[in-house]
């Protein structure tokens, strides 16, 4: 008798600054596995690296079976499909994919450490996160993060999330 995969609850943080910013976020959004839930769109300033453009950050929740190192390979798939160019760290992107949170899973493997080792000290990624996860990030955490968030006018359209990426 095969064992049933267990669906977990999964979190990841996504961002653009180059291009059709809301544009990258939403095919990223289409493409992703498992949605279950998108954030509000925040307008963020650049954290770390040169001087650049203002991001777009939202936070999804997916409720998958994938492994985390299955789910990574997806998001770098799909930053690719979006023309991702890693030439310099924390330099612009069309779009950037973190895996921040699986439930259950703790993990320093160097390919992808869980939780994600610097989500606690990002506002862009606290703000979004607390859309659909409050009880993970408090008002303090908020207060504690770096960073300049603000809410954007922005909508994203909403997508099926078919996952195929």
């Amino acid at each position: 008798m095969a064992l049933t995969p267990i669906a977990r609850r999964v979190f990841l943080s996504l961002g653009s600054n180059l291009g059709d910013r809301a544009g990258h976020l939403a095919k990223a959004i289409d493409s992703l596995p498992d949605v279950v839930a998108v954030s509000h769109v925040y307008e963020t300033d650049p954290v770390g690296g040169p001087e650049q453009d203002v991001f777009l950050n939202i936070a999804v929740e997916l409720s998958t079976t994938l492994e985390p190192k299955a789910l990574l390979a997806v998001c770098h798939r799909i930053e690719a499909n979006a023309e991702r160019v890693r030439e310099e760290r924390w330099g612009p992107r069309t779009l950037d994919i973190d895996v921040i949170w699986v439930d259950g899973i703790q993990s320093d493997d160097p390919t992808l450490t869980l939780p994600h080792p610097r989500w606690m000290e990002r506002r862009f990624v606290l703000a979004p996160l607390r859309d659909l996860a409050p009880e993970l990030v408090s008002e303090r955490d908020l207060q504690l993060a770096h960073g300049t968030v603000r809410r954007s006018a922005t909508e994203l359209p909403t997508l099926g999330g078919t996952g195929a990426a």
